[in-house]
């Protein structure tokens, strides 16, 4: 049988405070968006570039750094899986999302 993998390497800046919250046992999670940028060359032969937004969540662990220092604007480099999941609005439509699960993740030295 064929290995499979679920692997997702980003490196970004946050685009906003993030959301912390405690959950049950001490542990905490984190919420947050990370923005990647890519240039390429258009049909027109100018140079564009695109920015893509991408949701993230961490829990406290060993490979996650202190939650304080991940602030707006900070650049995060981070490994983690793509996790998609199922919900119901409040008016009952079924709606789907996704986010990337940090697994592992570092800050810049000076932060």
């Amino acid at each position: 049988m064929e290995k499979t993998l679920n692997r997702v390497e980003l490196k970004g800046r946050v685009g906003a405070d993030p959301k912390i919250s405690q959950m049950e046992g001490g542990v905490s999670i984190i919420r947050f968006s990370v923005a990647t940028h890519e240039a390429y060359k258009g049909k027109d032969g100018l140079y564009k570039e695109e920015t893509t937004w991408h949701n993230v969540a961490a829990w406290s662990s060993k490979n996650i750094p202190d939650f304080s220092k991940v602030r707006k604007g900070v650049f995060v480099d981070l490994i983690g899986k793509l996790r998609y999941f199922k919900y119901v609005t409040k008016n009952g439509e079924e709606r789907f999302s996704s986010e990337i699960v940090a697994l592992k993740m570092s800050l810049p030295e000076n932060c």
